[in-house]
């Protein structure tokens, strides 16, 4: 078997941390490639490593003296490295990081630097294969990941090394520039070792356990989720949730290789599984719920509209013309609602009813701002009758006024549209109906 340890920013931001994830490592044979992040805070006032490397370049960029916040930068790494006893210098790598800095190298050059130094480490202590991903991941000369030809020379490279650290975050362009990864970056890296070693499991170490059905923020400790599967993750992800970015699950969902959300401070503790199916009965009839403030709703008026071909498409047309993308438009016999981002609508707004009576011409057209949507998730909905009228009575109960429901034709998700303000309470209503009272 072969797993992929990706490990978190918060994972290695001390020595502490590293002893944590060495021995995580050591104690399972199959973990043969690691994924290492920059270090990250080591307390709620720190600095990420990777933000102290922006500012730094910044200050190179403008042509002041950076030496002094380079240092600090070392500083943290020395610290790591006296931490655990080891016999490693990176005095002559932060002499090179130096010149290209004074060469203006570039911000992805800086930024990745986080990752490169903390990789070296890491295999020092392993007693690992290093590999740059600079010499394994790349980009094209606009950027764009070149997603066939660094699987070809990653597995390449792999297939004769047992074990190995590559750092993420970046990999280089054709000609040798550094490029980053814009989001995700770390996720991402790890996702394509998997790939290109077809691995059995994709070990993503982070500091929580897993995901949880609602945001802690709203809901005092909610439950976790044991197994989700791509799409309802993608469902939840769209909504807001903080979870995996799509590019960091694209490379192993087409592999069919299954994700491990893990906790580096509670090894021991199962975390979520991100997979393409599964036959399990979830524990819940709801997977998760996830939400977004900031929409304003378009309510559009005609009698006989469903009967007039073209129409949706002439009141959608309006919103292209503005470059507004919109989130849901739910519709009736004679109505029509496009729900979109109040922040992007605002500005342009006269201007989209002018083009929508023009168009279109409509009987009324009526606007309702400051909504939030919530998407309730889970594959479990499909089997259980009465999800929506349970939601419906829970948000009553609750004195929640629902402005609008959805549900999508494949049975995995409903959304609702509710005021900002009622926003929390409608998720701990939700969240109460489907979770507290099954326990």
């Amino acid at each position: 078997m072969i797993k992929i340890v990706k490990f978190g920013g918060s994972s290695l931001a001390s020595a502490e941390q590293f002893k944590k994830v060495g021995a995580i490592i050591r104690a399972d044979q199959d973990r043969k490639y690691v994924v290492p992040s920059a270090p990250g805070k080591r307390n709620s006032t720190d600095t990420k490593v990777t933000d102290m490397l922006y500012a730094t370049y910044a200050y190179a960029e403008q042509g002041n003296d950076f030496s002094k916040a380079l240092k600090a930068i070392e500083a943290r790494y020395n610290e790591i490295i006296e931490g655990l006893g080891l016999d490693l210098s990176l005095e002559e790598e932060f002499k090179t990081i130096t010149e290209n800095f004074k060469k203006k190298a570039g911000s992805d050059y800086a930024a990745s630097r986080g990752e490169y130094l903390n990789g070296i480490i890491m295999a020092n202590y392993l007693g690992y294969e290093f590999i740059d991903a600079a010499t394994v991941i790349f980009f094209d000369e606009n950027g764009n990941f070149m997603a066939d030809k660094t699987d070809q020379v990653l597995s390449e490279r792999l297939a004769g090394v047992e074990r190995a650290v590559v750092p993420g975050f970046y990999g280089a362009k054709e000609d040798g520039t550094v490029k980053t990864f814009s989001r995700g970056g770390s996720d991402i890296t790890g996702s394509i070792v998997a790939k290109a070693v077809k691995a059995d499991v994709y070990e993503n170490w982070t500091d929580v356990s897993g995901f949880l059905i609602a945001d802690p923020r709203i809901i005092h400790n909610p439950k976790g989720i044991d197994t989700i599967t791509y799409r309802e993750l993608r469902e939840l992800s769209y909504m807001g949730a903080t979870v995996l970015h799509e590019d960091a699950i694209f490379p192993v969902r087409k592999e069919g290789i299954p994700i491990n959300i893990k906790n580096t401070n509670a090894p021991k503790d199962e975390g979520t599984w991100i997979v393409e199916s599964t036959c399990q009965k979830p524990k819940y009839v709801i997977t998760g719920i996830a939400g977004k403030k900031g929409f304003c709703a378009i309510n559009i008026e005609k009698d006989m509209m469903n009967s007039e071909i073209g129409f949706g498409r002439k009141v959608l047309h309006v919103f292209e013309e503005n470059d507004i993308s919109f989130e849901h438009v739910p519709s009736g016999i004679d109505t029509m609602t496009v729900f979109v981002h109040q922040d992007e609508f605002e500005k342009k707004e006269q201007k989209v009813l002018a083009g929508i009576h023009k168009l279109a011409k409509p009987d009324s057209v009526d606007l309702e701002s400051d909504l939030a949507l919530i998407a309730v998730v889970g594959r479990g909905m499909k089997a259980t009758r009465g999800t929506a009228g349970r939601i419906f009575s829970a948000l009553a109960h609750a004195n929640v006024n629902v402005k609008m429901i959805d549900q999508g034709s494949s049975e995995l998700n409903i959304i609702i549209g509710v005021t900002n303000q009622e926003f929390e309470a409608a998720i701990k209503a939700i969240y109460d109906i489907f979770v507290v009272a099954q326990l």
